[in-house]
């Protein structure tokens, strides 16, 4: 009988490294096609990776470099120990076992098996390699997410065997997106971190190389736990979760409102400020960190991830990758405050306990609409005022009206994974996959 694969880790130092400072690049390379040419480099990469990690290549057969991030690289290898193994994680024999023989089902498969060696660079912690893999553990049945299969440890080295996914480079097919198609992203998407939150997990990296899609199936999982942490690890008191009259009443005792009322100018600081600085967690990718992230709140929960996912949204409305480019913090929560203006930061800001002040004139008071930004980036402003004012289609509207739900600034009121998979626009998404199986019925008729 084939027996289950299990990973041991020996004890792993429980002093956590703070990532914060030290985000992943903005967006990873991905690759899908291992038939193209291998660079020369990448050979040399992975027989180097073979020589250090000994027994790895008698395991695992490497084909091709498939993913390089700051913490990690990911490559496609054969496994060449298939058939030893109970092999639950693997959907795609699932699915194809369904329609063999009974015959057929017993005999072993044949055919090559993939998966996605993911070697963690030593320069991460090992608190956050330990949480990583553990985490992936206890997201094994969850759905669309990427269960860990084993993982293995050779002097300070450590790898975990991932499924392989086919998947298209999101910059293959992002412009080309029909809002319909844009649903059927959503969902599978918001399906994955249904799952994650449901286990009080913040993935923290939600971007569109960490959810490997495929639009021929429309189905994608979502991978890449290296930055995820429980929900209230670390957490410290933040004024956010105060009740609506405690918040008021601390603002309006606040240095900052008694400046304000003395006519003192609002960008003044006390002489000497005996407060300890704030820390927060700030890890995740620059351009979809939420705006509590950049505010430091101290008390982050699963709603920053719904942001992130907003902001995928909004790239595939204005067909712009990355949509927000920011070179730090500060940068960011300009961006931010470019569409949402400067009163909507400044009531975000005192939320969480911070001053925001700009006097660069060109942040307006209100900021723009999302229609208005989307139309801007696709080309359709009305230059000519005689002509017919320009406007979103019905169904762009649509998505417009579920991307406020996500790009909401206060995160208390932010929609949830599980609210956002019974919102109109993601629910029609059924409706219309109801309608092509009844046009396939007809045909087959």
């Amino acid at each position: 009988m084939a027996k289950a694969r299990t990973q041991s880790m020996r004890h792993i130092d429980e002093e956590l490294l703070d990532e914060s400072t030290d985000p992943l690049e903005e967006s990873g390379h991905t690759v899908d096609s291992s038939d193209e040419e291998i660079d020369e480099n990448v050979a040399d990469e992975m027989g180097r990776f073979e020589d250090s990690f000994i027994g790895i290549n008698k395991r695992y057969r490497l084909i091709n470099r498939i993913g390089e991030g700051t913490f990690s690289t990911v490559y496609k290898a054969e496994d060449l120990e298939y058939n030893k193994y109970e092999n639950r994680w693997d959907v795609d024999e699932r699915e194809s076992r369904k329609w063999q023989s009974p015959a057929g089902r017993k005999r072993q498969s044949r055919r090559p098996h993939y998966v996605a060696i993911k070697k963690i660079y030593v320069t991460s912690s090992p608190i956050r390699i330990f949480n990583e893999l553990e985490l992936l553990h206890d997201l094994k049945n969850g759905d669309s997410v990427c269960p860990l299969v084993t993982a293995f440890r050779h002097q300070d080295q450590v790898v975990a065997i991932l499924p392989y996914y086919q998947h298209q480079d999101f910059r293959d097919y992002y412009r080309d997106m029909t809002v319909s198609e844009m649903r059927l992203y959503m969902k599978s998407l918001l399906t994955a971190l249904r799952s994650v939150h449901q286990k009080r997990i913040l993935h923290r990296d939600v971007k569109p190389t960490n959810f490997l899609y495929n639009p021929q199936h429309s189905r994608g999982v979502l991978v890449d736990f290296g930055l995820a942490e429980r929900e209230g690890t670390d957490w410290h008191k933040c004024v956010c979760t105060n009740a609506l009259e405690d918040r008021r009443y601390q603002i309006a005792h606040s240095v900052y409102m008694q400046n304000q009322q003395a006519g003192h100018p609002t960008t003044s600081y006390p002489k000497t400020d005996n407060r300890s600085s704030r820390r927060a967690n700030r890890a995740g990718t620059r351009g979809f960190r939420a705006p509590e992230v950049l505010l430091k709140c101290t008390q982050q929960n699963t709603s920053i991830d719904m942001w992130s996912v907003g902001v995928v949204l909004l790239t595939l409305l204005t067909r712009r990758f990355p949509f927000f480019h920011s070179a730090d913090d500060i940068d960011a929560l300009l961006e931010i405050t470019t569409i949402f203006g400067r009163k909507k930061m400044k009531e975000t800001a005192l939320l969480h306990g911070q001053v925001f002040e700009t006097n660069v004139p060109t942040y307006s008071e209100n900021g723009h609409t999302l229609e208005k930004i989307i139309l801007w980036c696709t080309g359709r402003t009305n230059n000519d005022k005689t002509g017919p004012k320009k406007e979103l289609t019905p169904e762009e509207k649509e998505a417009v009206a579920f991307l406020y739900r996500l790009l909401e600034c206060d995160s208390a009121k932010r929609i949830t994974a599980d609210e956002a998979l019974h919102h109109a626009f993601i629910t029609k998404a059924y409706e219309e996959s109801e309608v092509d199986d009844e046009l396939v019925d007809l045909v087959e008729a």
